[in-house]
């Protein structure tokens, strides 16, 4: 827990940690496929979930014999999901005390998401989260989304911290197994979506856990 003393900078993830936008993700899977003419295996939410966009796309036209190229599948799901993110994807509890608590302790932070930039904008203008962050990097600015460092990297060179110093904030088992290899700290928070076998694995490697962000505030102050 002393490393905790170290934080000079935060990095959010916002799809389940600070969205209730897991269910949505889910649903527009199978609405993607059932559209095309597919019915969609039990597991595809679980395999995608843990792809950036442009692999997510690559998968589906691979997988499915599509007749689509990647472009075209990102434009269409991003149809599927911006009047969601722009009118109605509620917030996560305890979103708002967080970010007060991390300004009071004077802390920076930013959002690096999977999702599309557009997408994230709207849901956070209209949550008036927007004028807060720092930065918003999303998997169309880093190749590779979450499988790999980089948009975390980045994350904290924007933030002005190195990753042993810098707490990311994450609801997926891949993003924070992806965080730890690069030595970050780790937060990490329960979603629903999250499978028990992945949640245990994020309490054991996670530097602090809890089932809302109220509970991560708890251990960081």
């Amino acid at each position: 827990m002393s490393s905790l003393a170290q934080i000079r900078a935060v990095i959010l993830d916002l799809d389940g940690t600070l969205l209730d936008s897991m269910p949505l993700w889910h649903e527009i899977d199978l609405a993607f496929l059932r559209e095309n003419g597919i019915e969609p295996p039990d597991n595809i939410s679980d395999i995608v979930g843990k792809m950036s966009i442009t692999e997510w796309a690559e998968y589906f036209i691979r997988e499915f014999s599509m007749p689509h190229t990647p472009q075209q599948v990102i434009r269409r799901i991003e149809e599927m999901a911006e009047t969601a993110y722009r009118e109605t994807i509620p917030l996560k509890p305890h979103v708002t005390a967080f970010l007060d608590v991390l300004d009071g302790m004077g802390l920076p932070y930013g959002i690096a998401t999977a999702t599309y930039k557009n997408s994230a904008w709207a849901a956070l203008r209209r949550l008036g989260l927007a004028e807060r962050m720092q930065f918003v990097l999303t998997g169309e600015d880093v190749e590779g989304g979450k499988s790999t460092p980089e948009i975390y990297l980045r994350s904290a060179a924007l933030l002005g911290s190195s990753p042993q110093e810098t707490l990311v904030v994450e609801d997926a088992l891949h993003c924070v197994q992806t965080a730890v290899s690069a030595g970050f700290l780790t937060a990490g928070v329960y979603d629903a979506a999250a499978l028990p076998e992945e949640w245990q694995e994020m309490q054991r490697i996670c530097t602090v856990s809890g089932e809302d962000l109220s509970e991560i505030l708890e251990k960081i102050q």
